[in-house]
């Protein structure tokens, strides 16, 4: 649809604020942005050889967010695929309206030929996220794309404006068809090794326009918003020659460290600042996998504005530290405390540390075998949707839909089960999670509805003694973290965000095949302060059919 229209909230009439918005989203200081997208399927060839993917408004990847914290977002998305689907706002907090959120849990997917219209904001938020498909294994066919949160116009950000801002979305990719894929893992199959990488939908030297193949001036300082949309891998990026600068991740101002590289992991999102302070000439922009037997590496060209010299050499290579290196690495991702974020206040503001955790859970992911058949599990439970949400089931006071019983906080080493699984907890809860992964495989975990402080990170077995390693000063909050192989992770989560949260793996075949649940924060004191109503055009599956809001 190209640019958005962008109204000022006051210039809309009440009739057709009644018509397009939830009355309870309204707020009268922030502008409202109007889009149209459709979703189709199309054939391209990112790694050379035509396939299916999906795309959005006939783009792949699809259309770019650009909006200003506490924009009103309406965004209508119409589904022209032959089966249902959902996107989530991966990173986006939806405060009080999990409504919005865009999963199986929260959502019914939109049925072929029909559409929804979201209406949410990024409250309180700046910085790099993305979207993409929720239903089936449609994150495999493209579908995916960024967001991009600027700060309002009264509010400072730690470093001067940039001469230009880019966004890189990098990721694994398969040629094999998604349906394809889905198959596989429904027979009980895991997936093979992906086929290559891509960065901004093509693989290697096949890059065109601004975003791609951007056109620089010496001296000058760029943003580049890097952020890892793929299925399985992490990867590292870097720019031959150049040095990064760390200055945001995932909507945190971070200490201002200068890195030749740095791991991203599925899911994640990174803001560098890079000055061209080299000879006037081409250089190699390289995203490869990373820990894996096979490389496999996408480039593009950075591209001085006076060059005249061609790429050459062999591409700048990967760092030389594997996983201790790459742990240490995120270790020295910092808050920076006097920063601000979206809001005014100095983002170390908030004593994280000083504050009594009401309750610790333990997770551990693992890859059984269920029935014969390829499953993964968290303490020892493999998720499997239920036909109705389960916000609806909640709302609704539907019974039998999820279980609070099935998954324990602790793993138990029983025998892997199945169940829609949900963990109950409290509105104003200030928990400790740990993950746990004995498994020689690197984990990347998600939380929908917040960001949580990273404030650990260990090799072996966690125990309540290694909480003296914890960084309770200046951890950065994010919204996704790795796991590295026999190691674990420890995060801090505030829950001031009532709703029905997903946490997930990152890593989509392990979320499909069961490695996620729900987190139900819950108040009994139910009104608007803490969580908006039911939109009025919610659509209603399975048993919440005919149910009136």
């Amino acid at each position: 649809m190209g640019k958005p229209v962008l109204l000022h909230s006051l210039l809309l009439s009440g009739l057709l604020l009644l018509a397009v918005l939830d009355v309870s989203l309204v707020n009268a200081d922030d502008p409202y942005r109007f889009y149209t997208w459709t979703v189709t399927y199309g054939t391209i060839s990112p790694l050379g050889a035509p396939q299916q993917v999906i795309l959005i408004n006939g783009q792949f990847p699809g259309p770019q967010l650009d909006v200003v914290t506490n924009d009103n977002l309406v965004l209508n998305l119409i589904n022209k695929l032959d089966v249902p689907f959902l996107l989530t706002w991966n990173g986006i907090k939806q405060r009080k309206n999990s409504w919005q959120d865009g999963v199986l849990g929260t959502n019914c997917p939109i049925p072929p030929g029909s559409n929804y219209t979201y209406n949410f904001q990024p409250k309180d938020q700046i910085g790099s996220f993305t979207y993409f498909p929720s239903t089936g294994f449609h994150r495999a066919a493209g579908g995916y794309g960024a967001i991009n949160v600027y700060q309002r116009p009264r509010i400072p950000v730690p470093y001067a404006t940039p001469d230009g801002d880019f966004t890189l979305l990098v990721g694994d990719w398969y040629k094999t068809g998604h349906k394809a894929l889905q198959a596989s893992l429904d027979s009980g199959k895991s997936l093979p090794f992906p086929d290559g990488v891509l960065i901004n939908g093509h693989s290697q030297a096949t890059f065109s326009g601004d975003q791609d193949m951007p056109t620089l001036s010496a001296g000058k300082t760029y943003k580049f918003r890097v952020s890892n949309v793929g299925l399985k891998n992490t990867l590292n990026f870097r720019i031959q020659g150049h040095t990064m600068k760390l200055i945001e991740v995932e909507g945190s101002h971070v200490v201002q460290n200068m890195y030749d590289s740095l791991d991203v992991h599925v899911g994640q999102s990174v803001n560098v600042l890079v000055t061209l302070n080299q000879a006037p000439k081409d250089y190699y922009i390289v995203a490869s996998t990373r820990f894996t037997p096979k490389k496999l590496v996408a480039s593009g060209v950075l591209h001085y504005t006076n060059s005249k010299t061609p790429v050459s050499g062999p591409l700048p290579a990967e760092p030389s530290y594997q996983l201790h290196g790459s742990m240490e690495q995120a270790r020295t991702y910092r808050w920076n405390l006097t920063a601000n974020a979206a809001r005014p206040n100095p983002q170390g503001s908030f004593h994280y540390g000083k504050i009594t955790t009401t309750k610790t859970i333990v997770l551990s992911n693992s890859a059984p075998l269920i029935n014969g058949k390829q499953r993964y599990a968290v303490n020892g439970v493999s998720y499997v949707n239920a036909d109705t949400p389960l916000k609806l089931a909640d709302y609704f006071n539907i019974p039998g839909v999820f279980s609070t019983s099935s998954l324990q906080t602790v793993p138990n080493g029983g025998a892997a089960t199945v169940a829609t699984s949900v963990i109950p907890t409290s509105l104003h809860d200030f928990i400790e999670v740990v993950f746990q992964n004995d498994e020689n495989a690197m984990q990347s975990w998600h939380l929908d509805g917040y960001d949580f402080w990273v404030v650990g990170f260990g090799s072996g077995q966690w125990a309540p003694a290694k909480r003296s390693t914890y960084n309770l000063v200046d951890a950065l909050t994010r919204h996704t973290t790795q796991v590295y192989p026999n190691s674990w992770t420890a995060i801090l989560v505030s829950l001031d965000n009532q709703g029905m949260w997903n946490m997930r793996s990152a890593i989509w075949e392990r979320q499909y095949l069961g490695q996620q649940f729900y987190l139900r924060v819950w108040s009994a004191v139910q009104s608007l302060a803490n969580e908006y109503f039911i939109p009025t055009n919610a659509l209603l599956c399975g048993k919440a059919v005919g149910k009136s809001h």
